[in-house]
């Protein structure tokens, strides 16, 4: 099966008045329908710009590097929706209005923001916006498309007497199942899901990602799911990719990532949280503060708070090296360190 979606040597960095943050940098993977990969690392780490990279979606100061790619269906959406910079050559600028690319965002590919109990906004029904969504890339009527929201509202648990409440009107979970009824409006081939669980109370969480799943088998959905939370991959992905302070330190199928974990730093995230399973361990809490985007370490990015680290790690980049098929890790010493750290359950 050919891949839907294909990241290619990704780099989006900010221009501020200082110079630059080097927010993600040399991001590489890939998706094929239906697949669902994990996106996991710490806050700050790139997760949500990598993300958004994908729909252009960034901030008025972001550039890409030229050489990035995002071919989506088989077609390069940064060739599509973005143009070389004049002011700094080697980066390419957002065209924020390109139609081409307009065409792409919710119609085949839709986000399900963070914070999505304040991304609708509060002075309109929740049910009118999801119908003006669905009236800006298809060719139907109000009553289609009302109708249309009605099956949606079904299909996530919501009442359908509910689709003319204002957002103050809906609960917490009801707020982040309408999101997701949005994000399923036009029947897309991928789904950016950006935390879509934040903030609620663990029931409601385990029943809208299980509603989640539902929908995405049905349709044959992809699905990136940003998120700091590893438990959550665990019961939901089939691959997983790990990120620290801009790059993809770890990436493979999330059952060999939680048995084989090939990077300290996964093994480090791993251990920050409780497993239901075998003896109960203490949590460790990961030493050290990520570095400054702005300014990042000479060598490997994670050196600094790892255990494993020695001179080379401080002065020299590392590799990424294939451990097993398909499976990548981005240190010195992976191929050593591969099968010796402790992964999840």
């Amino acid at each position: 099966m050919a891949d839907l979606l294909t990241v290619k040597n990704l780099s989006v960095h900010y221009k501020i008045q200082s110079g630059w943050v080097y927010a993600v940098d040399d991001v590489n993977f890939s998706l094929k329908p239906g697949e669902t990969m994990g996106l996991v690392g710490e806050s700050g780490c790139g997760k949500t710009t990598t993300g958004y990279a994908v729909t252009q979606l960034l901030a008025n100061n972001a550039y890409l590097k030229a050489d990035s790619k995002v071919i989506f269906d088989g077609k390069d959406l940064i060739k599509m929706g973005t143009y070389p910079s004049k002011n700094y050559p080697g980066y390419r600028k957002i065209d924020e209005f390109n139609a081409d690319m307009r065409k792409y965002r919710w119609k085949r590919i839709s986000m399900i923001f963070q914070g999505a109990m304040n991304a609708f906004n509060p002075v309109y029904k929740v049910g009118d916006q999801i119908i003006e969504a669905i009236l800006a890339h298809e060719d139907m009527t109000e009553q289609e498309a009302r109708k249309r929201v009605e099956e949606l509202y079904d299909l996530v648990g919501i009442p359908k007497d509910r689709i003319d409440n204002y957002p103050h009107e809906y609960s917490g979970g009801m707020k982040q199942r309408a999101m997701i009824a949005m994000s399923m409006a036009l029947n897309p081939d991928l789904i950016i899901a950006d935390e879509p669980t934040t903030a609620l109370d663990v029931v409601t969480q385990d029943r809208i990602l299980g509603k989640m799943v539902e929908l995405q088998k049905k349709e044959n959905v992809a699905m990136i799911l940003i998120t700091h939370d590893v438990s959550v991959v665990a019961e939901m992905a089939h691959k997983m990719s790990v990120m620290y302070a801009g790059h993809l330190v770890e990436k493979g199928t999330a059952r060999e990532i939680f048995k084989e974990t090939a990077h300290p730093y996964t093994e480090a995230l791993l251990k920050a949280f409780p497993s239901i399973k075998g003896e109960k361990k203490k949590l460790r809490a990961i030493p050290g503060s990520p570095p400054d985007l702005a300014n990042p370490p000479k060598g490997c990015r994670f050196a600094p708070r790892c255990p494993y680290a020695k001179d080379i790690c401080l002065e020299k980049e590392p590799p990424v090296v294939e451990i097993s098929p398909g499976h990548f890790s981005k240190c010195h010493f992976a191929e050593e360190l591969y099968g010796e750290l402790s992964g999840g359950e």
